[in-house]
């Protein structure tokens, strides 16, 4: 199997494969230096791209470099990760023909809140933001706390001026 980067209509530039990839295939690893989520803490405080990959340990995070931390996201992806033996893996979701771009769903997760991670992959699945099911409701509880507290704020206020 034959994989480019190149420039991509999603973002940036994305992984091509020139050959065709069976459903099932391991495409890619993600690698790059393993961190705590402490030590990533900020890391990318001044960048819109990141190339950080969660452990499911929930401790361990790969700051990924290489071919596959150009694969770009999908809310309809011709691929998805899984974690087999501590090792990342981006696995063919289904047959792809070459040429295509590969893509996975990123299902980002402990985003800060109001940050919405804006999704452009145009598929008729986009669901706008390459946020989680379960981010994008703790986003919107936060988000619905944080009204709450400054409707009570400035109620409390209102009434001040009123005695």
């Amino acid at each position: 199997m034959a994989l480019i980067v190149r420039s991509s209509p999603l973002h940036g530039a994305g992984v091509y494969t020139t050959t065709p990839i069976e459903s099932g295939e391991r495409v890619l690893e993600y690698t790059g230096p393993r961190l705590t989520k402490k030590q990533t803490e900020g890391m990318y405080a001044d960048s819109e791209v990141t190339y950080l990959f969660g452990m499911q340990d929930g401790k361990t995070v790969i700051d990924g470099f290489g071919t596959a931390a150009f694969v770009n996201h999908s809310c309809d992806p011709n691929c998805e990760t899984d974690q087999i033996n501590r090792r990342i893996w981006i696995i063919a979701a289904r047959d792809i023909k070459a040429g295509e771009e590969l893509t996975y769903d990123y299902n980002l997760y402990d985003v800060d809140p109001g940050d919405d991670a804006p999704c452009y992959c145009g598929t008729k699945e986009c669901r706008g933001t390459m946020l989680c099911p379960d981010e994008v409701a703790r986003h919107k509880r936060i988000m619905a706390q944080r009204k709450r507290r400054r409707e009570q704020k400035r109620s409390k206020q209102a009434r001040r001026k009123v005695a």
